[in-house]
């Protein structure tokens, strides 16, 4: 298949597999690159030297186009950045911070760059700062999320149809079906999470892909919306989010309940009531750990499937 994406990103298949923290290092990020896919390296949850050690890992074990994902409230951006530069790095996924203060810096160096949004008014001043495209990532999604809380059907043809530049959709996709209804909705591609967060070459630690693949419908919440909003799978630290919330707890309160390295407690050294396990609403759809090529090969292989059944019917 020939898109604007995969021509931009020079992958076999519109499917870019998210940068999420603690799941995402080189071996997930080489493995769905290697499938024909785009992988992406989390630096979110790296020490500067760690995701240089990363970066090479990846160059080592593909030599197919892979990305990495860079919060822009990142403490060491400035190193982060240098970095990018210094391993040469073709693509960067930027999320959580103004698109403006590095976009033009990373195109200078010859990066593709695309910017994480989760509303009109953000796409628009990505598409402004100059990036390539956007990520429209709904309310469904694992991890940070919108305050707005706009589901993903309504945000992608909303965002797609204000900007001009190509716009992947992300949040509540992990089948074939959900891929062939976000191009319904004018996505050009489809970012996928928490269906590769319990892939084998996923670095989340076992005991959370266990619970993923346990989880049913209603076992993620939205919390934290004082401080910034972030979906959790149900556990007692979740739990203790929840009572504080409901007893009206001030954004200083929550941060000391969240405390430090809750997430890397959690979904990266496996203690499953105390961490913070950061996961979509699709988690209660997953039900497998298998090879990220395998997640890639089905997603695909499905959606062609739906598609001729679609097209096969009388309306």
């Amino acid at each position: 298949m020939q898109n604007r994406i995969t021509s931009l990103f020079h992958i076999q298949y519109p499917i870019i597999q998210a940068g999420m923290v603690w799941c995402s290092g080189w071996r997930l990020a080489a493995a769905v690159s290697n499938a024909g896919g785009l992988g992406i390296i989390g630096a979110g949850s790296m020490y500067p030297d760690v995701l240089r050690e990363h970066i090479r890992k990846c160059k080592q074990a593909t030599s197919n186009p892979f990305a990495v994902n860079v919060p822009l409230l990142y403490p060491n951006v400035e190193q982060v950045m240098e970095i990018l530069v210094e391993e040469n790095v073709k693509i960067v996924f930027t999320s959580a911070g103004n698109p403006a203060t590095w976009t033009s810096l990373l195109k200078q160096n010859g990066m593709t760059v695309v910017h994480v949004i989760a509303n009109t008014k953000f796409a628009l001043k990505a598409q402004q700062a100059g990036v390539d495209a956007v990520v429209a990532e709904g309310f469904e999604a694992g991890g940070h999320n919108g305050r707005e809380e706009t589901t993903t059907l309504c945000l992608v043809p909303m965002i797609k149809q204000a900007l001009t530049i190509p716009v992947i959709a992300a949040g509540g996709i992990a089948t074939g079906k959900a891929m062939l209804a976000a191009f319904a909705l004018g996505a050009d591609a489809v970012q996928i999470g928490s269906a590769f967060a319990v892939a084998e070459e996923s670095s989340a630690h076992q005991n959370f892909k266990e619970k993923i693949i346990a989880a049913t419908e209603g076992d993620t919440k939205l919390r934290m919306k004082k401080l910034v909003p972030v979906r959790l799978l149900k556990n007692e630290f979740a739990d203790a989010v929840a009572q504080a919330e409901a007893n009206g707890a001030s954004t200083e309160e929550l941060a000391a309940l969240l405390g430090r390295a809750r997430a890397k407690l959690g979904m990266f050294e496996g203690n499953m009531e105390e961490g913070e396990l950061e996961i979509g609403q699709v988690s209660a759809m997953l039900s497998e750990i298998k090879p990220a090529a395998i997640i890639l090969q089905e997603i695909w292989t499905a959606f062609l499937a739906e598609k001729e059944r679609l097209s096969a019917l009388a309306f």
